[in-house]
């Protein structure tokens, strides 16, 4: 199909900037800046091989992770491309321990958005060329405008997001976002640096056969989880599962929204609450599903009705098709009440 024939990324959102509850422009001008910067991370992490930009800093992260090189430049690309605009009032990232208030120009107070993001989820896997992503959540601030942004900005409920999205670095570089109303997801070429919509109104299939977990973790996992991966396995209908693991949220979410399956970060004994942030992860992604057809929980809650108390908080994590997402739940509540 000749460009002439495709809708640009830009195009898109000016197209669609009346779906907007708040339609000032603002929201629109806020997704192209973050578009921007992913332009300017793709170009990074293609050249990771060539660049002394792959490795450890040697500092750790709020998390206590060891921060890659190019998790901290992705940082600094994201923050500069959301600060300079006039479109934000203030940013959490996975990457600092507090948020960030932009004060950098005289407007900036006047915004009435606060991003969230993860700018590079799965960077560990950099050296060794497997897929790595971008992930962002949007809310509207609950404090007026005109004020300094507070930490009660971001310590939103899932459910108040007015947009997320990721950002695949891979074979291709893609960038699938909801506002709200449906999710679609568009291509770069590489050659002319323009997004071009690919995927239109994308649909997690009710079910799947692919089940995506860190099965080495097993002996740590809850019971219930431990059952409803024997159940994955087990000769019976359609059944057994095959299991896909990269181990890189994004990758793995996106296969399974496109091929149908189940991603669990569960607890376990060392993690009694899971891995995975709920306001950098969890809730964009959660959005992103739920907007698909899809469905997520910590095993047992709706994981965008969870309420945040911080920045950094961790959730267990069951998101996919609906139907399989359910069947976790069902084991997850059995076993707790063997027990």
């Amino acid at each position: 199909m000749s460009h002439q024939a495709l809708q640009t990324l830009g195009e898109f959102i000016i197209e669609k900037q009346d779906d907007f509850k708040y339609s000032t422009g603002e929201l629109s001008r806020l997704i192209s800046s973050i578009r921007i910067a992913t332009k300017v991370v793709n170009r990074e992490v293609n050249k990771a091989g060539i660049a002394d930009i792959i490795g450890k800093v040697g500092t750790e992260n709020i998390q206590g992770e060891e921060q890659q090189k190019l998790d901290v430049l992705a940082n600094d690309i994201f923050i500069a491309a959301l600060s300079q605009r006039e479109v934000v009032c203030g940013i959490a990232s996975e990457e600092s321990d507090d948020f960030i208030e932009i004060k950098c120009t005289e407007n900036a107070h006047l915004s009435k958005y606060v991003v969230l993001i993860d700018p590079l989820d799965g960077s560990s896997n950099i050296d060794v060329n497997v897929s790595v992503g971008t992930i962002f959540s949007i809310y509207r601030r609950v404090t007026s405008p005109g004020s300094p942004v507070e930490l009660r900005d971001f310590l939103q409920k899932g459910v108040n997001q007015v947009a997320a999205g990721y950002v695949v670095y891979g074979s291709s570089t893609m960038i699938v976002y909801t506002t709200g109303n449906g999710v679609n997801g568009f291509t770069l070429d590489p050659s002319i640096g323009t997004y071009y919509l690919s995927h239109k109104n994308i649909k997690f299939p009710t079910s799947g056969k692919i089940y995506s977990i860190n099965e080495g973790n097993y002996v740590k996992f809850p019971q219930g989880v431990k059952d409803y991966i024997k159940y994955c396995q087990e000769e019976e209908g359609d059944r057994p599962y095959t299991s896909r693991y990269i181990g890189s949220l994004v990758s793995d979410f996106h296969r399974n929204m496109l091929k149908g399956g189940i991603y669990i970060y569960p607890s376990t004994s060392q993690s009694p609450n899971g891995k995975l942030r709920l306001l950098y992860e969890c809730n964009p992604m959660a959005f992103l599903a739920e907007q698909a057809g899809g469905k997520c929980s910590d095993g047992f809650r709706r994981i965008m009705e969870i309420e945040p108390t911080e920045l950094h908080q961790r959730v267990p994590f069951f998101c996919g098709s609906a139907a399989m997402v359910t069947k976790a739940e069902e084991f997850m509540a059995k076993a707790v009440v063997k027990n």
